[in-house]
């Protein structure tokens, strides 16, 4: 299967590689003129064959569109700051998983060295997301957004399905929000789906009320107590399941 590279643009039938993928492309993989690769400007993707190889640069020329899954999920994650060996391994995970939207939260129960030191990895984070994207074939690389406290990202999220998963026992299992959230959706595809996933110790009374105040339904991913990038994991497949090409099947029960 080919490897697929993300550029800034395509332009009169050529496209042009630089940065650290370039060096990347041109000095860990050897690439030579004439070998063929797949790119992506977030909009389409083209075959393509490489024309040069330089210092930094790798130059293509496009031969050929191809077929670009779109999913009918638009999914954003408000994933709570936690340990970052966890973190970014929840951020790749994501990514494979189809996220577009990710932002980090600062909860009151993330550790607060954590979240201080938040801000200077965001370039890592960053180049976490494009190579996971890439690895995954995806269409674009997910956005990041700067780290937001929790009731403010809440209040600013607009998704037709907003979910925060919880370990209360009053909150409905992911699956009855999911089920009956598919059966409602007649709109237009895609379907926006925002699922918050809270820090080690849990979200606070006060998280929650602002979840709630937002719009956000509080749901259970079941018995087990899940770390953060297990939930994130779990969340995002029972999204898929319900949402993306089985979504007609749970309308049908």
């Amino acid at each position: 299967m080919r490897r697929r590279f993300f550029v800034e643009a395509f332009a009169g039938g050529t496209a042009c590689l630089t940065g650290d993928a370039a060096h990347h492309l041109g000095r860990v993989l050897r690439a030579e003129p004439g070998q063929l690769y797949e790119l992506s400007d977030a909009n389409s993707v083209f075959l393509a064959r490489i024309e040069r190889v330089a210092s930094g640069r790798v130059d293509f020329a496009l031969l050929e569109k191809l077929p670009a899954a779109r999913s009918p999920l638009d999914l954003s994650i408000l994933l709570s700051i936690a340990k970052f060996d966890r973190y970014e391994w929840a951020l790749e995970k994501a990514t494979e998983l189809g996220v577009n939207t990710i932002v980090p939260l600062a909860a009151e129960r993330s550790e607060k060295a954590l979240v201080s030191a938040a801000v200077k990895r965001a370039a890592r984070w960053r180049k976490i997301l494009l190579e996971s994207a890439q690895q995954a074939r995806c269409l674009r690389t997910p956005l990041l957004s700067e780290v937001t406290r929790p009731a403010a990202a809440f209040a600013d999220n607009k998704a037709s399905l907003r979910v925060l998963f919880s370990e209360r026992s009053g909150a409905l299992p992911v699956q009855e929000i999911f089920k009956e959230a598919a059966s409602k959706h007649v709109g237009e595809l895609p379907l926006q789906v925002a699922l918050a996933v809270g820090p080690e110790g849990g979200w606070t009374d006060q998280e929650f009320d602002a979840a709630s105040a937002a719009g956000f339904r509080e749901a259970s991913l079941g018995n087990n107590i899940l770390r953060t990038e297990t939930a994130v994991i779990a969340g995002l497949a029972a999204a898929h399941l319900y949402f993306d090409g089985g979504e007609q099947d749970h309308k049908k029960h």
